[in-house]
């Protein structure tokens, strides 16, 4: 306990001292408001199930129970975009007489003890409290959130391992895509699906204290604790002693870039940069699987037939890649940014270069989204209009992030380096990025109509496109009136 405490200790004071702190200070607020945000909206939620499921045959805590597998497959995939996979700064650790198992199990700890974990509760305490106290009283409502509290640390820990799988290897996508297939097959074949019995019948022993309930579930979290432990400490070995460096099974040379000059030749190095670096490569993973999995949804379920969904769903779609990528401008080149500056104008054809390569990016979310255009959920119209609008005025909002970042990103360490928070302008903006156009797309439709809104979207959009030109040359001018601060920043945060 004394370790834990001690490097917990540790990673604060390295926080602390980090030159990025007093940028990340504002970027903690906006992420502890959407918290707020996020609970109440689920404690809301919580009531309204409690007094639509209850006057039925069944009991509400029985409906809500057999559902609970729809819940944590809900949060195994939202965690994907928010949700890192735990890091800490062991290194200078395995030269003292510390077990490596004692530094991955604090990973461990510390991961389970995220208050993710515990956002859910929101959701089910409220129902809780309406539904089975008078049957079981308040230790029924205390036993019942403590059994959903564990449901939740196993999810984290599946999560975690299916996470660090994928990204050593892209194949690995396949494990999750099996068990929720397979688990969608249990429920759904049969008339009769023993899946939802088997959750009726946890939740039961939740709320009655059985303790075989609780046992099972433990055991359950114990042994993927130990497949994680085992995983994560043969990454880090690797990781530290380099072990893949020598094997390059294949050189991608991209020369038909070649023909654009320096621009091509950045374009070349930006593709590099995403397809050979491993938070690069986990990056481009995650994301491609998500917007793979919400356009499949949409194009073949009727879960999100909804306006409003459909709507998020688009809008996320297209501005996924940009927020991901572009709210980092400037800091993966923060590890060779004085190479960079050597030569006139690179960073400008640099800028180019980005914007071209995430502007062709863009072809990928619409190509998926051709099935649900063919099926007519989606209006071809629309989605141009928001391919153009992300590529013009979404990309215009968060170039303006190449003048202030100044905080290197590490491209291969991720489990043996620190956590990377952003900037206060940085959440501020990739925030911005998706909720401004939310509302914006809601006002406009509710207005003057979704055909009239698409047009008007694809007409600033263009605007922007056009004058490409002239906002990346101003983006470069003021770069260039920072850059000694910034490549300061860029030097001090570099590990």
């Amino acid at each position: 306990m004394n370790l834990f405490l001690e490097l917990r200790k540790h990673g604060k004071l390295a926080e602390k001292r980090n030159p990025m702190y007093e940028k990340s200070k504002f970027g903690k607020f906006w992420m502890y408001f959407m918290a707020v945000f996020w609970a109440g909206y689920l404690i809301f939620f919580g009531t309204t199930f409690a007094f639509a499921f209850d006057g039925g045959a069944t009991e509400a805590y029985h409906v809500m129970n057999s559902g609970l597998i729809f819940v944590l497959a809900l949060d195994f995939i939202m965690r994907f975009p928010f949700q890192k996979t735990p890091t800490q700064e062991v290194k200078p650790y395995l030269l003292l007489p510390v077990k490596r198992n004692r530094l991955i199990d604090f990973l461990l700890i510390r991961s389970g003890l995220s208050g993710f974990n515990f956002i859910w509760l929101f959701l089910f305490v409220p129902f809780a409290i309406i539904t089975i106290t008078k049957f079981y009283g308040i230790i029924g409502v205390l036993t019942y959130c403590i059994g959903i509290w564990l449901l939740i640390i196993f999810n984290n820990y599946w999560f975690l391992l299916c996470r660090t799988l994928i990204g050593e290897r892209l194949w690995w996508v396949a494990l999750p895509l099996v068990v929720y297939g397979g688990i969608a097959a249990a429920l759904f074949i049969p008339d009769n699906s023993p899946v939802f019995d088997l959750f009726i019948n946890l939740g039961e022993g939740f709320i009655t204290g059985n303790l075989l309930a609780f046992i099972g579930v433990i055991a359950a979290i114990a042994l993927i604790w130990f497949i994680n432990r085992t995983m994560m400490r043969g990454l880090i070995y690797n990781e530290l002693n380099k072990v893949e460096d020598t094997k390059v099974k294949h050189v991608s040379e991209y020369k038909f870039l070649d023909r654009y000059g320096e621009v091509g030749e950045y374009m070349r190095l930006e593709l590099k940069l995403l397809l050979r670096n491993k938070v690069c490569k986990n990056s481009l993973r995650t994301v491609i699987l998500v917007v793979v999995a919400f356009s499949l949804v949409l194009s073949f379920t009727e879960v999100y037939d909804g306006t409003g969904m459909k709507n998020f769903i688009v809008i996320y779609n297209f501005v996924i890649f940009g927020i991901l990528f572009l709210s980092s401008l400037m800091s993966y080149e923060g590890n060779y940014i004085d190479g960079l500056m050597s030569r006139k104008e690179s960073i400008y054809n640099l800028l180019r270069a980005k914007y071209t390569v995430y502007s062709i990016a863009i072809l990928v979310p619409f190509i998926l989204m051709i099935p649900a255009i063919a099926t007519g959920k989606l209006a071809l119209l629309t989605c141009i209009s928001w391919a153009v609008f992300s590529v013009g005025c979404i990309y215009f909002f968060l170039f303006q992030l190449a003048v202030f970042n100044n905080k290197t990103v590490d491209l291969n360490a991720k489990m043996s380096s620190r956590q990377n928070v952003g900037t206060g302008l940085q959440n501020l903006i990739a925030g911005a990025a998706f909720g401004v156009p939310l509302i914006l797309n809601y006002i406009l439709t509710t207005v003057i109509g979704q055909e009239t809104t698409s047009w008007i979207l694809l007409a600033i959009g263009a605007g922007f496109i056009l004058t490409s030109n002239l906002w990346l040359k101003n983006v470069y001018l003021r770069f260039m009136k920072r850059r000694y601060k910034n490549m300061e920043g860029f030097r001090d945060s570099r590990q």
